[in-house]
């Protein structure tokens, strides 16, 4: 759609800007995805430069109607100030950046906000620019563990420092800068070997390129001319040297046969993608640093003022957010699965695999319950007591577990409502989506524990709602108030036992009403009882609990997890 260029770096200009941006990358999303090799080749760079511009676009308008609804800011007149616009779409990129290179243009996008913000005047100009995209590209270096040259960082780098050459105004920096990275993208083939290998051009690179184009559109009015994504693979410079290689060929092919940056050792990547947001002082952040640097890769760590995005490829998911709260207090946690289809580049370094065909999608209560359906090949969305996640989050799960078929446990009758509006938002996208209404991450277990992917989509469904369904679940929780229940009256701090959702015993103490609990249940039957302890459970409730059913019931199995923070002291299923 066509708009009048802007002439000065204003919250006008920003809200262009961003709802430009957002254009280009729905334009170049699939195109994006297509090429994703590196650091892992599971096709979603394009959709999560997306929706990381997209929640920066939500957070930017949200300024403009409050100010135009009258909420404005002290001294507002004409429309929002530039730092409430700049500062608003760099919270809204960092709260739902996603991904790898998602996370790292959020620390562009808060780079630039650090310059732009700073003083009191209404509008920027060239020189202001220049600075803002030199900051961001040295604040995103900075935010990255381990650099690699052939990156989004290589295009940034050299954007910023085209842009410091450059005389002008906005418009005139802005091309520069797009006119560096575009060059810069061009060379990333060569810089890094899986790339060069593929014949691509790196793909969250090539993203900055798309947000660049739209940054002088901006300001110029003019969309810059395409991007190329594709060259020859390495191996087909190397074949026609013979004929005589093109300037600079010899350089590349060299530096994509040795060891090139990023390339690690031959043995697989890491089997998790973790990532969540912290509230977290600077102290504690640097001391995360250093053990998730320990745990795996491609961590990137970016925020500030009390509020981070954490992202790291890692084999042990539960450490990498137990780590998290040590921190501080993590919240909004993804835990991603890098299935068959999705190769971390060091374990063989090819395209992107097609859509995986089926994929589990869970909602869990606590972070060692996530690592446990993460291990299993679950897509896990944390729920914290008083959170729970919103369709939207749901809906983003399902994308990032890249199948056509896609199995959904909400595993909260809460929650069905919102699953419900979840699966039809992926269905609208082409995603086959079926909804078990699991009502306890117990049944979400022993669903998980059936599911068979080689298995017809119908009857792997089938199953897993029956043994969903065929689990007994209870809960030992705290109350909170007094309040009437179905066994009575209750106190504030008095201990529930629930069973099917309806309290059935109230009680002082948590290991004896969870003995009642359990005793109830398996007055009916059971072949294997299910144990799910929380931070809050006494230590010596489990080997008091196993003890009782193996005394007690013969032939009956009793299988323990530890859940973490979820909520309730006691979880249990009996199948």
């Amino acid at each position: 759609m066509a708009h009048v260029p802007q002439t000065f770096f204003d919250a006008l200009a920003v809200r262009t800007w961003c709802g430009l941006a957002l254009e280009a990358l729905g334009r170049a999303r699939e195109e994006i995805d297509a090429i994703n090799v590196f650091p892992v080749a599971d096709g979603d760079t394009g959709t999560n430069l997306y929706l990381t511009v997209e929640s920066a676009v939500a957070a930017v308008e949200a300024v403009f109607t409050a100010h135009e609804t009258g909420s404005r800011a002290p001294g507002s007149t004409d429309g929002p100030l530039l730092a409430d616009a700049v500062h608003a779409m760099a919270h809204g990129a960092l709260i739902g950046a996603q991904g790898n290179s998602g996370t790292i243009l959020a620390q562009l996008l808060r780079g630039m906000a650090q310059v732009l913000a700073d003083g009191e005047t209404p509008h920027t100009d060239g020189p202001g620019l220049r600075r803002a995209l030199h900051n961001a590209a040295e604040s995103a270096r900075r935010a990255v563990e381990h650099p690699v040259e052939g990156t989004v960082l290589s295009v940034a780098a050299a954007a910023a420092e085209a842009a410091v050459a450059a005389d002008g105004d906005c418009g005139a920096v802005a091309r520069a800068a797009y006119e560096g990275a575009r060059a810069a993208l061009a060379a990333t083939p060569g810089q890094l070997g899986v790339l060069g290998r593929a014949g691509v051009v790196d793909a969250g690179g090539r993203g900055l390129v798309a947000v660049l184009a739209a940054l002088v559109e901006t300001f110029t009015g003019e969309t810059p001319r395409a991007v190329p994504v594709r060259v020859a693979p390495a191996h087909a410079r190397v074949a026609d040297a013979a004929d005589g290689p093109e300037e600079g060929a010899a350089d590349r092919t060299t530096a994509g046969a040795g060891g090139e940056c990023g390339d690690g050792p031959e043995d697989g990547g890491p089997a998790f993608e973790v990532i969540y947001l912290l509230e977290a002082g600077d102290a504690a952040v640097a001391r995360l640093r250093e053990r998730l640097d320990g745990l795996g890769d491609s961590l990137v760590v970016v925020g500030g003022d009390g509020l981070w995005n954490v992202h790291v490829h890692v084999d042990d998911a539960g450490a990498a957010v137990e780590a998290g709260i040590e921190a501080g207090r993590p919240h909004r946690i993804r835990i991603t699965h890098f299935g068959a289809g999705a190769v971390h580049t060091r374990a063989g370094e090819r395209l992107p695999q097609e859509p995986a065909q089926r994929a589990v999608v869970a909602v869990v209560p606590g972070e060692g319950l996530a690592g446990l359906y993460a291990e299993a090949g679950a897509t896990s969305v944390l729920a914290r007591p008083g959170e729970p996640p919103a369709s939207g989050e749901l809906v983003d799960a399902v994308r990032r577990a890249h199948a056509r078929e896609v199995v959904l446990l909400p595993n909260d009758a809460e929650l069905r409502h919102t699953a419900a509006a979840a699966a039809e938002q992926a269905r609208a996208e082409g995603v086959r989506v079926a909804l078990i209404p699991t009502r306890s991450p117990v049944q979400g277990i022993a669903a998980l524990a059936v599911h068979e992917p080689g298995r017809r989509f119908d009857e792997d469904v089938v199953a897993m709602t029956s043994a969903a369904g065929a689990t007994r679940y209870a809960e030992v929780a705290v109350a909170e108030r007094e309040s009437w229940t179905t066994a009575g009256i209750c106190q504030a701090g008095d201990v529930l036992g629930l069973i099917e959702g309806d309290v059935a015993v109230i009680g002082s103490d948590v290991t004896a009403v969870a003995e009642t609990v359990l005793d109830r249940m398996l007055a009916a039957g059971g072949e294997l009882v299910t144990l799910v302890l929380g931070d809050e459970a006494p230590e010596s409730i489990a080997g008091h609990l196993e003890a009782r059913v193996r005394e007690s019931y013969l032939a009956v199995d009793t299988v323990v997890h530890h859940g973490g923070r979820q909520g309730a002291p006691l979880l249990i299923g009996v199948e």
